[in-house]
């Protein structure tokens, strides 16, 4: 009576902060910070749908740029949390598969005991069982030795499957874990893109000293900058940069081919570009999935004479495989489904994937099958996503950042457009 009272006691009186947080309990608060955040973040967007629409000044162009800053760090968080929920998910589970391997190993033990005596049994003579004890006896011992085996063995199945569905979701949830981790790398590329707008904001304030009239005069002054535009590089994954007036007109040969827009043909390479930390330092004999990418890797650089060995491919991470061609990043088994259209588009055949010209077709190619010919932007978003993630990922938040700033690159490569256009 006095154990029940002390620890009744101590169930009342001690703080709920000293308390140590439940798994379920920190899932519960995990989940609620993610979706809070994510309403934060659809909240920002509609802010900065709005504000896009409005006419261009220094009130709203900041407010765009700081939008766009608050989105970022908010979908960094966002992923903070859902790599923190996946690790609690894969160490539960390792738990539970650790504690289904006791229990095979204790009905193992079990088993093994039983097989023994019984061979012992069916070991002796019939003449010698029959001399030393009751067939009837002896009978009722071996049904109830083989009642119990078959027990055990149906046990022993049912925790061996267990198992395995658990070394399964442990698989399953090791897969996410990877995913997000690529989606960490990403981070890198997102941090350094709120570095760049908050560099641009800084700028803008700095430049006009918060003026409206000061902010027009360096608009118009930067639509004056038309050969500028057309003369700068445009840098592309694992080729050598051309000029962005090049470009453009690859992308709009590309355009009048598949009806997809030439400001996100643009923007798409620019992300793997910008995405592309490990350029040109994967290996084919390494980075691919063999033999799925092997073998049409070599038959692509048998066709084109070129040496398999010195031509550079996406470096394989930690989690999955690499081995992606070119600026347009196909990989070799998906260039093989699509040789035949880009070599009909392009007058090249065989197509080679680290020419420019042949890289900006096919990503053209692979985002018009992707559904961004639509022209509206949430198909180009959602077709940008795609070609990431393809069709069964494309809508998972996690990826946002990637639509985010590939339709971010295609509005600034539209407003290089247009002024090109006059």
């Amino acid at each position: 009576m006095r154990r029940l009272c002390v620890l009744f006691f101590l169930a009342v009186c001690i703080p709920l902060s000293l308390r140590a947080e439940t798994l379920e309990e920190r899932r519960a608060r995990l989940q609620q910070q993610l979706a809070s955040i994510e309403s934060d973040i659809d909240q920002k967007r509609g802010v900065l749908s709005q504000k896009q629409s409005e006419r261009k000044s220094l009130e709203r162009d900041i407010s765009i740029l700081t939008n766009k800053i608050d989105i970022a760090k908010s979908q960094i968080k966002a992923r903070d949390i859902a790599l923190s929920k996946i690790a609690d998910d894969i160490s539960e589970k390792e738990s539970a598969i650790a504690d289904v391997d006791d229990r095979i190993t204790i009905n193992e033990s079990s088993l093994a005991e039983l097989l023994r005596r019984t061979r012992e049994l069916d070991d002796r003579s019939l003449v010698a069982v029959a001399l030393s004890e009751s067939v009837s006896a002896v009978f009722e011992d071996v049904d109830r030795y083989e009642a119990i085996r078959s027990a055990l063995r149906d046990s022993f199945e049912k925790l061996n499957g267990l198992r395995s569905d658990l070394s399964m979701r442990k698989a399953v949830l090791e897969d996410k874990k990877g995913e997000e981790e690529e989606l960490k790398r990403a981070q890198v590329v997102e941090k350094q893109a709120i570095e760049r707008r908050e560099k641009e904001k800084k700028t803008i304030l700095t430049e006009t000293k918060g003026q409206e009239k000061a902010y027009q005069k360096i608009i118009a002054d930067q639509e004056k900058q038309a050969a500028a535009i057309r003369a700068a590089l445009f840098d592309l994954r694992d080729s050598s940069a051309i000029s962005f007036g090049t470009a453009l007109k690859y992308a709009q040969e590309a355009s009048a081919i598949t009806g997809v827009r030439p400001a996100l043909i643009l923007g798409i390479l620019r992300e793997e570009t910008n995405l592309g930390q490990n350029i040109g330092k994967g290996n084919w004999r390494v980075d691919m999935k063999s033999p799925r990418d092997t073998e049409p890797f070599t038959l692509i650089c048998a066709e084109l004479g070129l040496d398999p060995d010195k031509m550079p491919v996406s470096k394989k991470p930690s989690y999955g495989w690499g081995g992606a061609m070119g600026p347009a990043q196909f990989i070799p088994s998906t260039w093989i489904l699509y040789k035949k259209r880009i070599a009909e588009v392009t007058g090249q055949n065989p197509p080679n994937p680290w020419d420019a010209r042949t890289a900006i077709f096919a990503t053209a190619l692979l985002m018009k099958d992707n559904g961004a010919a639509a022209g509206d932007r949430a198909s180009e978003r959602l077709a940008a996503l795609r070609y990431l993630a393809g069709w069964n990922n494309a809508n998972k938040r996690t990826y946002a950042f990637y639509g985010d700033d590939v339709m971010e690159f295609a509005d600034e490569y539209q407003k290089q457009i247009d002024i090109l256009g006059g």
